[in-house]
């Protein structure tokens, strides 16, 4: 069963050593940082974004801390007060890599252990990433309440003294899950890494249905036969005419979808190796 969740996404901070630039609004791979950490938590019941407004790629709630650059816990307990469900996803912005697998191990972790109360990621050191984990709401609005009671409110504390009371499960992170952007070293690194050959198709069809707000998914692997097919038996140039026409007739049917998708391309592929064989014929 799938576990019903509201996140909160941390996107303010002075991001000094980015030179106080906007760092939720920086670009990786044609997309915000800001969106692609909305784009991992996309089934959220709520999604809380706390720090200035700003295009974002799907609607979001906003909310700042108070007072403006109060630290992470303020932002936080701003974060929580505009959630409802039990489990509360909370993750910063500058997450270039995490995706919905790493977000529902976490959902997964603390739905298997009645007694925990978060489930966070460990980076590769073995350190605690409190903003890259779930938590259940009880507990952590009572930590927050303890220490707002403890230190005169939540500015300026350190995520540290909100976790350690509480019972934690931890998940090693992946090599990318917990990477964040800090320094433009680490932009220029995230940069370089989605351009690398086993993941920039991907990302690149990932930013390209962003740009033209399309969420269907379809076996790209088809296309790309298709394409191949096309080039080969007819003309390099009608590889990507045949995969546009394709996409257009999807579009077109009544139910358009991943199966309209792959009807087309099947009809469009059959035709292409139909267009061989005449040319064979005639040769």
């Amino acid at each position: 069963m799938t576990t019903a969740y509201d996140a909160v996404v941390l996107a303010g901070g002075a991001a000094r050593r980015l030179g106080g630039t906007d760092k939720p609004a920086v670009r990786v791979g044609g997309r915000t940082l800001l969106d692609r950490v909305l784009a991992a938590c996309s089934d959220a019941g709520r999604t809380v974004v706390v720090g200035s407004p700003r295009p974002t790629g799907r609607p979001v709630r906003w909310t700042r801390e108070d007072p403006p650059g109060g630290g992470p816990v303020a932002a936080l307990d701003a974060g929580v007060r505009e959630t409802g469900a039990a489990v509360l996803l909370v993750l910063s912005a500058d997450l270039p890599f995490l995706d919905g697998a790493t977000v529902r191990s976490l959902l997964d972790a603390l739905d298997e252990d009645p007694g925990a109360e978060a489930a966070l990621l460990t980076d590769a050191g073995g350190r605690d990433q409190p903003l890259v984990a779930a938590y259940r709401s009880g507990p952590l609005r009572r930590e927050l309440a303890r220490l707002a009671h403890e230190h005169g409110g939540p500015a300026h504390l350190p995520l540290r003294h909100l976790t350690h009371a509480l019972r934690l499960v931890r998940l090693p992170a992946g090599p990318l899950a917990s990477f964040d952007c800090d320094t433009w070293e680490d932009i220029a690194t995230a940069r370089a890494r989605i351009r690398e050959h086993g993941s920039v198709l991907e990302e690149w069809i990932t930013a390209v249905k962003d740009e033209l707000g399309i969420e269907l998914d379809v076996d790209t692997g088809v296309l790309l036969d298709l394409a191949r097919d096309a080039a080969h038996n007819v003309a390099r140039p009608a590889a990507p005419l045949t995969t546009f026409l394709v996409g257009y007739a999807a579009a077109r049917a009544s139910e358009g979808g991943p199966e309209a998708v792959a009807e087309a391309a099947r009809k469009a592929a059959a035709l292409a190796l139909r267009w061989e064989a005449e040319q064979d014929g005639a040769g």
